[in-house]
């Protein structure tokens, strides 16, 4: 029985090196999630989840999305349409997409296409908004609902025609194997990719027929939004988790993530099942005038950037990470790759680490591991505020609670009949 979990898990593991996730091109997310197209539908981030059990950014995000649409023309006709049930809720998870922190993302908002070329499957996250109230971390007014109009109606399409100028999109890969050795984990650290990006896509934005003025706008968004990268890295990691979840063996974790109420995880050997648990709260520094005791509880479709082995699993590339999450200094970020390496089964050599003698990320976490180390993933995250619109607090680190993997590990148990 061990050698057909372990021969499972070695072509998991290879399938996983074999991907090359490639960023094609920016559309509507009813293009990308065509259910989105007919009615009142929202993606959200976690595992499935009802509005009364939402946290106040997720709500709020909810909000601001009713608004974008034109469902609503005030918040209060938003919450009638929420809270009377109007409104279908579907996990970004169960359509190949992802969202940060709410992860809402509906019809008319641009997402990114990241399509693994060696499998063949696409994957899809919604634009990073930049810094300041943001919509991720609830906020609707009218500042949030212009930069979000400004995204689908200028930056999207810009992006778009400049990636279509590509023989084939991005190479992802070949950009995160540079960004790494220049302190990136890709989960809270985005600094070198998110400006390498920019170096790659400049000559062909630059080629693009459109106003001076709002190209110098474009141009400033990017280079100034650090995180712009972090969305890519999700879809990255969807598109890489997804190819590897085609193999319905073995005990390698295939989705990692939060909404707030519940931590959910799939594992490969159990396709679509969710295996869930209340969430953690994350520890961390706060910004100033804010603390502990309003922090959301974990919320957020970007573990799965821990799920392929990258983000807090890779700790020890991004020293100055451990520093804005309050963990201590670069030996503590040393620790937390070590300790993380007893859980995964495996290192990606194509993502190598100076700081750790160029050992590669962490790859393949196995639940089975999880369970009899006790060892829980560790996630880099940001804080945001329990109210809808207050936005990012802070920034720590979480754990993901044992008792999902636990679960998980019982369900194989009785599948495999042992």
């Amino acid at each position: 029985m061990n050698r057909a979990i372990n021969e499972a898990n070695q072509a998991i593991i290879e399938r996983i090196r074999a991907a090359r996730p490639h960023w094609i091109g920016v559309v509507a997310a009813k293009e990308a999630v065509p259910t989105l197209a007919q009615g009142f539908k929202l993606l959200h981030a976690g595992p499935p989840i009802t509005w009364q059990d939402m946290t106040g950014p997720m709500q709020g995000a909810c909000i601001g999305a009713c608004l974008f649409e034109n469902w609503a023309s005030d918040e209060k006709q938003a919450l009638d349409l929420l809270a009377n049930g109007k409104v279908e809720f579907i996990p970004c998870h169960s359509v190949n997409a992802v969202g940060p922190m709410g992860g809402i993302t509906s019809a008319n908002m641009p997402m990114l296409v990241v399509e693994n070329i060696t499998h063949g499957n696409r994957a899809y996250c919604n634009l990073n908004e930049g810094i300041g109230k943001v919509m991720r971390f609830g906020a609707y007014g009218e500042e949030v609902l212009n930069r979000h109009h400004w995204m689908k109606e200028s930056l999207g399409p810009a992006l778009n025609d400049a990636l279509k100028l590509f023989e084939n999109g991005i190479d992802l890969t070949a950009l995160m194997a540079q960004a790494i050795t220049m302190g990136d984990e890709f989960h809270q650290r985005n600094i070198a990719a998110s400006a390498l990006l920019l170096r790659t896509l400049s000559p062909k934005l630059a080629l693009l027929d459109r106003n001076k003025t709002e190209m110098a706008k474009i141009f400033d968004f990017l280079s100034v939004t650090d995180q712009f990268f972090l969305n890519l890295a999700m879809a990255y990691c969807k598109s890489v988790m997804d190819s590897a979840a085609q193999i319905q063996e073995g005990t390698i974790v295939t989705v990692m993530t939060r909404n707030g109420k519940d931590f959910g995880i799939k594992v490969s050997g159990l396709g679509d099942e969710w295996f869930t648990a209340p969430v953690n709260t994350p520890q961390g520094l706060f910004f100033t005038g804010y603390s502990q005791n309003e922090a959301n509880p974990d919320i957020g479709d970007s573990a799965i950037t821990e799920t392929f082995g990258i983000g807090g699993a890779a700790m020890v590339a991004a020293p100055g990470v451990t520093r804005f999450v309050g963990a201590g200094g670069a030996d503590v970020a040393y620790e937390v790759s070590e300790e993380m390496s007893e859980i995964y089964l495996d290192h990606n050599m194509l993502l190598q680490i100076p700081s750790w003698n160029f050992q590669g990320c962490c790859l393949g976490l196995d639940v089975r591991r999880v369970v009899e180390t006790g060892i829980t993933p560790l996630i880099n995250t940001g804080i945001a505020h329990k109210q809808a619109g207050v936005g990012q607090i802070g920034a720590g680190t979480v754990r993901a609670p044992l008792v999902c993997f636990e679960k998980a590990l019982e369900a194989l148990a009785k599948k495999l009949k042992v």
